[in-house]
């Protein structure tokens, strides 16, 4: 076979190419260096004059060490450098390292390097290629993302109204974050590959979660009101929205479930109903007083005219106690147009502590026969004033005083407490260590003509809710049986 001749197009194009790479790396985007077998820079490139901040002639003929790290408080990565290089040269392989430079005006650039020995017939290293890929800016980008992914997952997590959990298929809790540890009382390692069914009510906690796993296996998601239980076994009202959860491939793994505490949504929403509830009320009973009232007035005109007539003492006894019944009902009439009537509020303004004060002597005069019962007062300081009717005020804390006294026939002690609630309301709470509302009463305990007392006309509290709502404020109980009742007055500083 003949010796082949490289053709004149063959030939051309070498030429140019010989004549276009000195172009090309003079001009790369990335950095060049060519390292002689003693570690000297031999050829660099206009990028690596522009990362390094000196010029070429400056550069050409210095050794790499001290063109590279001018800066002797970046020893350590230089010392790594030139480990991973004379591991490049010792062993005749391809090395890659990342290190910061000091480039112009004391700037730090990120360069991934990519260092190459170069061999020659002899398979002997005869110097080394460097190319440097200054990532400066992608690594700013990427801490830029993730702060931004921190400071997202810091936000998220200080929610405390949510919280966000993940199952698997058989149930068990793979992941535990956003708001959950604070929301429900455990820990990651406490719940971590428990059953779910922990946050449930243990009654209904299989045909709950069936039913509602059901639902996202054929919509695909599903939201629903429900009560999860806390470490403690508090029962908090929660919105919860549950989604399959898809591997990279699409198929089901698990489920998300995240839970908004609608604890204070649900208070709001009683609020108003108690509140609509009571005025419908109102409108009912006022009617039925009028109603009342006037054959109450015809009784009890006819009854002062028997009274004149001469009669026996039988009859005047009669008469008496027809007399002592109709002053009952009037009363009671009486109370129910006052819980109707809408009172005009005689506006000042009011500190909240001077209202206790002046209450507390009064209590002495109408509170009921009874054991010793102790009252402790601890009234917080320099409180703004608010705008009221201080009577109608003294009405409300001398009834609830009162009430208090009558729940603790055996004894005990009550605590006032007033104070700043978040600089928007003056708070007053007052405490008893009676026997406690049963929790079936909670709704029914500011209705009009509900009483858990053997006599009264159950309008008390109702007065009070009426009188507290006048002056925008609002009145909330907590209640153990057996452990005692707190009612919470919350009134708006001016």
């Amino acid at each position: 076979m003949g010796v082949r001749f490289p053709s004149p197009a063959y030939a051309i194009m070498n030429n140019q190419i010989e004549d276009i790479f000195p172009l090309l790396i003079e001009n790369a985007a990335v950095l060049v260096l060519y390292l002689d077998h003693k570690g000297k820079i031999v050829l660099c490139n206009k990028k690596t004059e522009g990362v390094v901040g000196f010029k070429r002639a400056d550069i050409i003929g210095k050794n790499w060490l001290k063109v590279l790290f001018k800066d002797s408080d970046n020893t350590l990565k230089r010392d790594m450098f030139k480990a991973v290089l004379d591991d490049a040269f010792t062993y005749k392989r391809a090395k890659d390292f990342e290190c910061h430079l000091s480039g112009e005006e004391g700037s730090l650039r990120l360069v991934s390097w990519n260092i190459t020995p170069i061999l020659d017939k002899n398979k002997q290293v005869q110097g080394c290629l460097l190319f440097g890929h200054d990532i400066t800016q992608i690594q700013e980008r990427e801490n830029s993302l993730k702060n931004i992914d921190d400071s997202l997952k810091n936000i998220i997590s200080s929610i405390n109204e949510y919280a966000l959990y993940v199952i698997n298929l058989d149930g068990l809790i793979t992941y535990f974050g956003m708001g959950s540890e604070t929301m429900l009382g455990y820990t990651k390692s406490q719940i971590i590959f428990k059953h779910v069914s922990i946050l449930h009510n243990i009654n209904k906690a299989a045909s709950e979660l069936s039913l509602i796993l059901e639902r996202v296996r054929l919509f695909g998601k599903h939201e629903t009101e429900i009560e999860l239980f806390t470490k403690a076994g508090l029962a908090i009202p929660v919105r919860l929205t549950i989604n399959r959860f898809l591997d990279t491939a699409g198929k089901l793994t698990g489920y998300i479930f995240i839970a908004k505490d609608i604890t204070e949504t649900k208070k709001l929403e009683y609020q108003v109903f108690q509140a609509e509830k009571l005025a419908a009320l109102g409108q009912l009973s006022a009617g039925m007083a009028h109603e009342i009232n006037n054959p109450l007035f015809v009784i009890a005109g006819r009854l002062e005219m028997l009274k004149t007539e001469e009669l026996g003492l039988k009859h005047i006894e009669t008469f008496n106690l027809i007399d002592s019944q109709l002053n009952r009902i009037c009363k009671l009439v009486d109370r129910i147009l006052k819980f109707a009537r809408k009172s005009t509020l005689t506006l000042a303004e009011v500190d909240i502590n001077q209202i206790i004060e002046l209450v507390l002597p009064l209590v002495d005069y109408n509170k009921p026969p009874s054991a010793n019962i102790e009252i402790e007062t601890q009234l917080g300081r320099n409180m703004p004033k608010i705008s009221g009717d201080p009577d109608q005020l003294q009405e409300v804390f001398l009834n609830m005083i009162i009430n208090a006294y009558q729940a603790m026939p055996e004894g005990g002690s009550i605590k006032i407490t007033t104070s700043n609630f978040q600089n928007l309301y003056a708070q007053v709470q007052i405490t008893d260590t009676g026997g406690g509302i049963p929790e079936a009463n909670f709704k029914n305990i500011f209705m009009p003509f509900f009483s858990t007392k053997g006599q009264g006309t159950g309008l008390g509290l109702s007065i009070c809710h009426n009188i507290i709502k006048s002056h925008n404020g609002s009145i909330e109980l907590e209640s153990q049986v057996n452990r005692g009742t707190t009612f919470t007055i919350k009134l708006p500083f001016i």
